[in-house]
């Protein structure tokens, strides 16, 4: 794939604990599959549609490909998309930035400008 970043989405006691340790481990989910679930940032809305409505105060986590080297695979996953997926921590030097997503009126998370 020719993606450079990837995002993660974190609940607030996700980021907390993940600032705080400088590497995220992983959430539930990715604990129970084997790898940490990331998105394209293609995938990105409809991951936080399907996995996270409702939940306020998100943060997206944009993260540096390149920095994880080669623990990321692109695997088919949703309707036969290529997900990544890293087999291994998520270090905190690999995140470019972070936005915070909170719910609009319209009951529908609101992205960062220009994300679309």
């Amino acid at each position: 794939m020719a993606e450079l970043f990837a995002y993660k989405i974190l609940t607030r006691d996700q980021w907390e604990a993940f600032r705080a340790d400088g590497v995220f481990e992983g959430a539930p989910v990715d604990l129970a599959d084997g790898y940490i679930h990331l998105s394209a940032k293609s995938q990105t809305a409809e991951t936080v549609t399907k996995h996270f409505a409702g939940q306020d105060d998100l943060i997206l986590a944009m993260v540096d490909l390149a920095a994880l080297g080669g623990k990321v695979k692109w695997e088919p996953s949703r309707g036969g998309q290529l997900f990544p997926h890293l087999y291994g921590p998520l270090p905190m030097s690999a995140v470019v930035t972070k936005a915070v997503l909170r719910i609009g009126t319209d009951g529908k998370h609101s992205f960062p400008a220009g994300f679309d």
